[in-house]
């Protein structure tokens, strides 16, 4: 587990996903599998069903989410086109990286995945 600082009020992690499985990408059901699962993996409450919304156009058309958690929220962006998944994790309450970022990683079955991760004060 990363080694969080107890001082922290809050943990971010921002995931960059790469060459996504295109299907998993536009199933809302798949989506919503994809959240509840998250949260199990990293110890969080979901608060509330996650709100799914597919919009734009051309290449900037695909799905976003935003799952509200106990400790803060899960906001992810889905590029179809592009074959990626955007993905920020911020919550109040100390959750193990590297275990969201593998999860997700193997979830839309991503050949590449580049994260960073920031405590907040």
């Amino acid at each position: 587990m990363f080694i969080m600082k107890e001082k922290s009020w809050g943990w971010l992690l921002s995931m960059d996903l790469h060459e996504c499985d295109y299907s998993l990408l536009v199933n809302r059901k798949k989506i919503k599998e994809f959240c509840h699962n998250l949260c199990k993996e990293i110890g969080m409450v979901q608060y509330g069903k996650p709100i799914i919304k597919r919009f734009g156009k051309g290449k900037l058309k695909g799905y976003s989410f935003v799952q509200f958690i106990d400790a803060s929220s899960i906001n992810a962006h889905l590029d179809e086109f592009g074959l990626r998944a955007f993905i920020d994790v911020f919550s109040c309450k100390p959750f193990d990286f590297k275990k969201a970022v593998e999860f997700s990683k193997s979830f839309f079955k991503a050949k590449k995945v580049k994260y960073k991760n920031f405590s907040r004060y």
